[in-house]
């Protein structure tokens, strides 16, 4: 599915944060000048009037930042619907009471959802979202294409992973039986939504992700026949992994391994993974990241949330593996803002690190660069560069909470959260003045209330 780009709009009198390092990285005053779906152009001042077409739709930035749209590295859309479930509980606790309600979703629990999660997401200023989807039950119909049709409909580039689950509980893992697969139903299943929604192209609205839950819910057989799959039809393949001390456990007794020794065992190495979380890896698991090419999402609210630890982010970033930002599962991160991952990201290495573990600028990279990274389109998203596609945030930094900050950069990741003048995905602008264009959000509530409902009803 490759989106069209919208009409030529110019930016303009806004500060910039190009965030490409190739050339000029910051201007103070600025243009963003978007055209077919593409940036055409970006720089101080004004825009050159000959770049810009007749008819352009001009956008005055007066007291704003332009930043590349955020990219959000890992998520479940589903969870949107279960929140507030187990507030105090640890991972393993949380996914037990989980399973139960989840076993019940349908494709229109799904649609639902989505619908809440993304808009949700674009009004934090996220343009490019991922979703692990791995329960998928025998009778719910086609839960990939409901969420597909739902991001398509807010307009926000997608990267949705085919999750799956074989490993239940009788067998020694997690998951109950009711909400777990075969492996042949989920290859064949996964191929059939590689076939009909992966879109390959530069332009690209909608990737596939190859996507096993975890060393805790799946055999290590899906996990090989997994990796095959994802590289026989070129997609790329994610993962939980290392999230909690209580996998680390599993994993040295299960198989005598670390949680990233096991994955490796799998044939889980190379620049086509992504890891979620990597909360409690080793020195030696770090650096086989980083000879590997694996990346990773760093979720911080989610695994302060569920009480998981503190990934050792800057350690990670030393070591040259990518790391962007995930908001995790709306059911362990009740409010699915990717600006808040970046917020809390700076903090916390702060906190466990010193002033200088992080600076403000990593954090917008993490949100940006390094998360396209990930993703492995580094060239294509995350930068605001002539020829890289046109997802564009436009933060609103002349609020009373935000005046005096002179630093526009440490005014949006240190500051509390500004509203968005506007979102821009392929040049579609999604987001204006603080309100979802594209979808009814009051519509959307309501109808995730009562699916919500139906579905806790359903769990009895």
């Amino acid at each position: 599915m490759t989106a069209g780009g919208g009409g030529a709009v110019l930016i303009e009198n806004c500060a910039v944060a190009t965030m490409d390092d190739r050339a000029g990285a910051e201007y103070a005053s600025g243009h963003v000048l978007l055209i077919g779906g593409r940036i055409a152009a970006v720089g101080a001042g004004p825009c050159d009037p000959a770049l810009v077409p007749e008819g352009a739709e001009r956008v005055d930035g007066t007291g704003c930042l332009a930043t590349p749209g955020l990219v959000n590295t890992h998520h479940h859309l589903y969870q949107w619907l279960t929140r507030g479930l187990a507030a105090d509980a640890t991972l393993f606790e949380w996914l037990t009471a989980s399973y139960p309600v989840w076993a019940g979703i349908d494709a229109d629990d799904v649609r639902s959802a989505a619908l809440g999660g993304l808009s949700h997401l674009a009004l934090g200023g996220c343009t490019t979202t991922t979703d692990h989807h791995y329960v998928v039950p025998a009778d719910a119909g086609d839960v990939f294409a409901a969420e597909i049709e739902a991001a398509a409909t807010v307009g926000l580039r997608f990267h949705p992973c085919r999750g799956s689950m074989d490993l239940g509980r009788s067998a020694g893992g997690l998951p109950p039986d009711s909400v777990v697969e075969g492996i042949d139903a989920i290859l064949a299943g996964t191929a059939e939504v590689i076939d009909r929604h992966h879109d390959p192209a530069p332009d690209s609205m909608c990737r596939i992700a190859v996507a096993p839950c975890s060393p805790f819910s799946v055999t290590g057989d899906l996990l090989r026949a997994s990796a095959e799959l994802a590289r026989e039809r070129g997609v790329r393949l994610h993962t939980h992994l290392a999230e909690t001390d209580d996998e680390e456990v599993f994993c040295r007794e299960r198989f005598g391994s670390t949680p990233m020794e096991y994955m490796e065992s799998v044939g889980w190495t190379g620049a086509d993974v992504w890891f979620a979380h990597t909360v409690h890896l080793d020195d030696p698991a770090i650096a086989a990241m980083a000879a590997g090419g694996m990346a990773a999402a760093h979720c911080p609210v989610s695994n302060g949330r569920l009480g998981a630890g503190i990934a050792r982010v800057p350690d990670m970033l030393a070591a040259g593996v990518a790391v962007g930002l995930g908001v995790d599962g709306a059911a362990s991160n009740e409010s699915g803002v990717l600006w808040e991952e970046m917020h809390q990201a700076l903090l916390l290495a702060r906190a466990t690190r010193g002033p200088r573990a992080m600076d403000v600028r990593t954090a917008l990279r993490m949100a940006t660069v390094e998360g396209a990274r990930a993703l492995g389109r580094q060239e294509e998203i995350g930068r605001l560069a002539p020829g890289y596609l046109a997802d564009v945030a436009l933060w609103r930094l002349d609020t009373p909470a935000h005046a005096g900050i002179d630093d526009p950069v440490a005014a949006l990741v240190l500051g509390s959260r500004p509203p968005m003048a506007g979102v821009w995905v392929h040049g579609r602008r999604v987001v204006a003045d603080g309100r979802v264009l594209t979808v009814d959000t009051d519509a959307v509530a309501r109808d995730v209330v009562a699916a919500r409902r139906r579905l806790l009803a359903k769990a009895g």
